[in-house]
Order: C-alpha cells, then sequence, then structure tokens
C-alpha cells in the first residue's frame, strides 16, 4: 500500500482509504467485515460522518479493539456547526463511535454559520486533544482562500472532495490551491456513485486493457490514477470483503506516464465549472 503525507498534519496515511456513505443500508454484517478486513489489508483511513445515518455506530463495531490502528474522520454537517453546535456533534459522533478523539474533523459543506465562528470550535477541540486535525468538505478555491484568511496556514489537513475519472472538475483550481498550501485532497466518490464506466465504453476498454497489462482490475486502474500525485487519496466504499480486497490492492498499483496520458485523454477534465460540483 502506497502511502501520502495528510498535509499540513505531517502523518503518512494509505493513498486508499474505506469510505462509508450509505454502508449502513447495506448487510450489517457484510459491512462490518469489509471494513475490517480493509482494515487488514491497510487501508488504514476510514471515513465518515454525522450525516450517514447508522454509519458511525457500525464503524465503531468495525474498529472495536484496533482504534489506534486508524486513522478515524467524520464530518459535522454545516446546520450545526455554530461554534457551540460543532462541539456538540463532535462529541455526539465521539460517543457514537466509541472513541475519544478523532485524527480528523471536517466540515462537510459550507452552510449558513459563519465560518470563523466554525473555524473556532474546531480550533479549540484540537486543542483539547479531542480532534488531532480538522479540514473541510466540497470546498471550491475561493472558500480555501476564506478559511486560510481566518486561520493562517498549517491549520486546514484536507478537503474532501467529488472526484472521479468523469469528474475532473477539481483539477483546475482545488488540488493547484490545495498543493500550494500543504493541504491534502480526499477523492469520495471515486467511482462515480453507480457510473463507473461499462465495459462497452471507450473509457472502460482503456481502463480494461491497462488492466489486463498490470493484471489488476478496472478499478484498480481508475483508483490508482485518482491517486498519482502525492496530494491526493480515495475513500471508495465497499460493504463486501472481496470488493475491499479489490480497493486494497490499488494502494501498490502505479501507472507509467504513458497510461497516465491515455487515461487523460479518454477522461478529459473539461471546462472549469461555475461552481464545484459535489453530491
Amino acid at each position: 500500500m502506497r502511502h501520502h503525507v495528510f498535509g499540513s498534519t505531517g502523518r503518512s496515511v494509505p493513498v486508499i482509504g474505506q469510505g462509508t456513505w450509505n454502508l449502513d443500508l447495506d448487510d450489517r454484517r457484510g459491512a462490518i467485515a469489509a471494513l475490517r478486513h480493509g482494515l487488514e489489508l491497510g487501508m488504514s483511513h476510514i471515513d465518515t460522518a454525522e450525516m450517514y445515518g447508522e454509519a458511525e455506530p457500525l464503524v465503531a463495531e468495525a474498529i472495536a479493539g484496533r482504534r489506534d490502528e486508524v486513522f478515524l474522520v467524520s464530518k459535522v454537517l454545516p446546520q450545526n456547526a455554530s461554534r457551540r453546535g460543532t462541539r456538540a456533534a463532535c462529541e455526539r459522533s465521539l460517543a457514537r463511535l466509541k472513541t475519544d478523539r478523532l485524527d480528523c474533523y471536517l466540515l462537510h459543506w459550507r452552510g449558513g454559520h459563519p465560518l470563523a465562528d466554525t473555524i473556532e470550535a474546531l480550533e479549540e477541540l484540537q486543542s483539547e486533544g479531542k480532534i488531532l486535525s480538522w479540514g473541510v468538505s466540497n470546498f471550491d478555491e475561493g472558500d480555501l482562500e476564506e478559511a486560510l484568511a481566518i486561520v493562517g496556514p498549517g491549520r486546514i489537513a484536507c478537503n474532501q472532495v467529488l472526484y472521479h475519472l468523469e469528474e475532473r472538475a477539481i483539477e483546475h483550481a482545488v488540488i493547484p490551491w490545495c498543493e500550494a498550501n500543504n493541504v491534502a485532497v480526499v477523492a469520495y466518490s471515486p467511482f462515480g456513485s453507480g457510473q463507473f464506466p461499462g465495459p462497452r465504453t471507450e473509457g472502460g476498454r482503456l481502463l480494461a486493457e491497462i488492466a489486463d497489462a498490470h493484471g489488476a482490475s478496472s478499478r484498480q486502474v481508475a483508483l490508482a490514477a485518482l491517486t498519482r500525485r502525492p496530494s491526493l487519496f480515495a475513500i471508495p466504499k465497499t460493504g463486501q470483503p472481496v470488493h475491499a480486497a479489490d480497493n486494497a490492492a490499488a494502494g501498490g498499483l502505479v501507472l507509467s506516464d504513458a497510461e497516465l496520458a491515455r487515461i487523460d485523454a479518454v477522461f478529459p477534465r473539461g471546462p472549469k465549472p461555475r461552481s464545484l460540483p459535489m453530491i
């Protein structure tokens, strides 16, 4: 498993982690088994959120007795992200996850509460050791610049954003901003949330060809492409141990410059949109 330094935290984190959005809709026993198997295979970055229903208690069960192995991330909803509300939401997540600290805590997206209030609460939680770092999610470069102006450099650990081969908007400005400011970029829904290129499409055929050359799968090739740079991480979700194993194997796959160029040609990033895509 390849590791990258996770932004300003200085911590080494596996490039492929485990997402949990909608994981509570899968068979519970299978979902827990998938998380545990992924952890055994080195996918120690586990991402969840208060918005994800029963995912936090599910994660708590999956990591019981292994908390120190996990880089654990959760998120506060924007409607809860007042100074007092952020603290309360964090306490609830800690209780559901049965842990005394989060390795990183994120604002899920911008909302109505002043960003300065949210950041002040995050800074307080970090100073108390309840979170070891904090970051943001679904922030465009303007949002990131505003956060930087509030808190200064070296405080924002990551920006978690929508990123897959057919949605590359963050490459225009978000990734360059994050790399310039030592902020990790975490790709959620890296398989396109149910819209992975089919085997009969041009993109699907290319991924299969490259995968065959490496003895890999098309999804492993996609994950390897999305984590090609030192700033990039991905958190695919699965409720099945066999798929967790497939995802984990992508952490050891390195594509050549020629292969990456072919992928870029078939999956062009397109023009910069007016607003940052998110789901």
